[in-house]
């Protein structure tokens, strides 16, 4: 009997993800197993647990989940698992975070699609405004977008405090850099939004973030998306099916969470599947979950033009 694919899910929290893990089993897994209240150093003995209960040749069929909803923490908890790797006993990795990886990920993969298409633009000078920075979604999207070369400007809605230390955070490990900005009033998020091509919106579902009226106001703004899909929107006026869709003023078009969600979807499960396909152990964070959102995204496009050309 072959060896089976075995996912081990590691969490901070009180509860792993159902939705990670039905996502994994969906994708192929044989089993899922959740462990939680885990802490960064309960990491190594849980991996090499993992790893020496089966023989090297199953490995590759035995991958390392990490959740939660702190970024870092997640991305420490990959790091110490890599060290935890007796070789030739090892495991497949992936870090996905409260899903924030793979949503940011796509948020970006589909808005730099809506720049190149419409704006004839790339993120390289971008002017990028996020907020719910603070939040793990925000946080990758700051990322992602300062490693493909936006000024980006991460907007803490409680002044700059926390919003600062995420941002010293990011240059110290990524090598990028990202200005801090206070968005913790109306009239500081006018200004914030006024001076940005790119809007995003990743707070807490349920929050309106952002005003039509701030919107219109935004000569220069090009994209506006928001990943809230529950009502109501993060951003006035941005259906959660929009995809491209014009705003109502100026060149500004709008990105909704379920067509964000759609492609984020794709890539975490492509991500499992590849885990799933591999032939040696492999390692996935938000990288390579932008890498694959890139991928679908110009595959999605390119089987649409084809259509057009058909029709």
């Amino acid at each position: 009997m072959a060896d089976k694919f075995i996912l081990h899910m590691l969490s901070p929290l009180k509860h792993a993800s159902p939705f990670d893990a039905h996502m994994a089993l969906d994708a192929g897994y044989d089993a899922v197993l959740p462990y939680t209240e885990v802490t960064l150093e309960d990491v190594t003995p849980l991996v090499q647990d993992a790893i020496f209960s089966r023989p090297p040749k199953a490995g590759v069929r035995t991958g390392i989940f990490f959740g939660g909803k702190d970024a870092l923490l997640a991305l420490d908890m990959m790091e110490a698992a890599k060290k935890a790797m007796v070789p030739p006993f090892a495991a497949s990795l992936f870090a996905d975070p409260a899903g924030s990886f793979t949503t940011a990920a796509a948020m970006l993969a589909r808005i730099e699609a809506l720049l190149a298409t419409h704006f004839q633009r790339t993120f390289q000078g971008t002017k990028v405004a996020v907020f719910g920075a603070t939040g793990v979604v925000g946080f990758a999207a700051s990322v992602i977008a300062a490693l493909e070369g936006a000024e980006v400007r991460m907007v803490g809605h409680d002044g700059l405090t926390r919003v600062a230390r995420a941002a010293a955070e990011i240059s110290q490990r990524f090598g990028v850099a990202v200005e801090p900005a206070d968005g913790s009033d109306e009239t500081r998020k006018t200004a914030l939004v006024a001076e940005a091509e790119v809007v995003m919106c990743a707070g807490k579902a349920g929050v309106r973030i952002l005003s039509a009226a701030q919107l219109a106001a935004a000569q220069n703004l090009l994209v506006a998306a928001d990943v809230n899909a529950v009502p109501p929107s993060g951003i006035e006026g941005v259906d959660v099916m929009a995809d491209g869709s014009p705003l109502g003023f100026g060149q500004a078009l709008g990105l909704g969470a379920l067509a964000i969600g759609r492609t984020k979807y794709q890539v975490e499960s492509g991500l499992f599947r590849q885990m799933i396909a591999a032939e040696k152990p492999v390692q996935f964070d938000f990288r390579d979950a932008f890498a694959l959102a890139r991928r679908l995204v110009a595959e999605e496009k390119a089987a649409a033009d084809k259509g057009k050309a058909g029709s």
